[in-house]
């Protein structure tokens, strides 16, 4: 389905973008919506599919169906997270909104804004973060309570308004934000705030929204207080505690013009202690953590092997925790049809992609884990696998170290030094 718009409808939107949005949004997979409909059932009937939809995105007829309500665990694995998943129609009908928005916003976002930016990451976030600890001694860890479930329409929509001229992604905007949710159970919930997760659209609203909220108000008002924020989740620099008391207090006043709130509890002012800053004479929080990294004081060695306290980033205990439940999950120890070889190969994408993140900063804390994790297992697979050893667990460990010693690169963890105990080449 390619061409351009034509003549004689409400709004002149090209097929081709249409199709541009189908094609991201079949790369990118994902899950049904309330209508059941997969992206290979719309394949099947796909060219009908998507002039349907592009008819009636044209005249102005389009409603958004329902967002599938779907909950699934926190990080930490307390309490949930409620994630919106649109329809396919409607993921490509958000994509094609979305392709049209951002190369007139994207230009004047923040340099510090992060979150779901092209050519920025969360790992470029972690980096800054760390540079700015080294260079100020105090950090306001920002918690916004209950973001997706209580923004406001209103500031979006004339944020929207102020950065197009097509009064059809406006009308669309509009409805995706007041489109109702449908819940676990099939209650429909009606929305007058808030923009559920897990939308094409709801990533480039959401910054749109803290562009003017938060990133460009700060900094006017606070212009010696420098953050990376990634969606809603923000970290603020300060040089004493008396300014972060201060900034963090002004936030507080500045989200509440908009009917938000700082979370009380997970809101801290943290003190980034290394060697060369004065010790406190009151209690005060020394760690934080921000997109799956916990910064706190760490032993680093030097280049000139002097060892040396740093506020440091390394993975975090509950990015920990939701690994280690992925590796019980597996099963590796009743995966006996499979060979060595076949093994690793099931497990070394999601590994090497846990190594690629999580290894950036202090990787030998994450390899250590991974080690810890994932051989013992390989261990329990040998025994059950082979005879000779199911009841013999150092003979096991002993077999498992001669692999490793004579085929280090196997594994995507043994690549990295997380070879098992009694290995003779970089053991752990």
């Amino acid at each position: 389905m390619v061409g351009t718009g034509l003549t004689g409808k409400s709004f002149d939107i090209p097929k081709r973008l249409i199709w541009e949005a189908y094609l991201k949004v079949r790369s990118n997979k994902g899950a049904a919506g309330v209508d059941g409909q997969s992206l290979v059932e719309f394949e099947q009937n796909e060219q009908n599919n998507l002039y349907k939809l592009w008819n009636r995105l044209s005249s102005g007829s389009y409603f958004p169906p329902p967002v599938k309500a779907v909950e699934i665990p926190k990080a930490g694995g307390v309490g949930v997270r409620t994630l919106g998943i649109p329809t396919v129609a409607d993921r490509i009908a958000q994509t094609a909104v979305a392709m049209t928005l951002e190369p007139t916003v994207e230009p004047l976002f923040h340099r510090d804004s992060y979150g779901y930016r092209p050519g920025r990451s969360a790992l470029d976030a972690v980096g800054a973060c760390r540079q700015r600890c080294w260079e100020q001694s105090w950090v306001i860890d920002l918690d916004i309570q209950g973001f997706f479930d209580n923004v406001p329409h209103d500031p979006i929509l004339r944020a929207v308004d102020k950065h197009t001229d097509q009064p059809w992604v406006l009308l669309y905007v509009h409805r995706w934000l007041v489109a109702p949710i449908q819940q676990p159970n099939g209650t429909l919930v009606t929305r007058d705030r808030g923009t559920p997760q897990g939308s094409a659209i709801s990533p480039l609203l959401t910054n749109l929204f803290m562009h003017y909220a938060f990133d460009m108000w700060l900094a006017r008002e606070q212009p010696k207080s420098r953050f990376e924020r990634y969606c809603d989740d923000a970290v603020v620099h300060c040089a004493s505690e008396e300014q972060a008391d201060y900034v963090r207090s002004r936030i507080a006043d500045r989200l509440a013009t908009f009917g938000l709130r700082l979370h009380p509890e997970k809101t801290r002012i943290v003190y980034c202690h290394q060697d060369g800053r004065p010790g406190l004479d009151h209690p005060v929080d020394t760690e934080f953590t921000f997109l799956g990294y916990t910064f706190r004081p760490r032993t680093a060695r030097l280049r000139n092997g002097d060892l040396k306290t740093g506020f440091l980033p390394a993975v975090s205990k509950h990015a920990m925790k939701s690994m280690a439940a992925v590796i019980r999950g597996w099963r590796l120890g009743r995966c006996t049809r499979l060979t060595f070889i076949q093994v690793a190969k099931m497990i070394n994408r999601i590994v090497a992609g846990w190594i690629n993140y999580y290894g950036r900063y202090y990787k030998s804390l994450l390899i250590a884990f991974l080690s810890r994790q994932i051989n013992p297992h390989l261990v329990k697979w040998a025994m059950r696998k082979y005879k000779h050893l199911h009841y013999a667990p150092a003979r096991a460990r002993k077999r498992l170290a001669h692999i490793a010693t004579n085929h280090p690169r196997i594994f995507a963890h043994w690549r990295h030094g997380a070879l098992p105990a009694g290995s003779t080449t970089g053991a752990v």
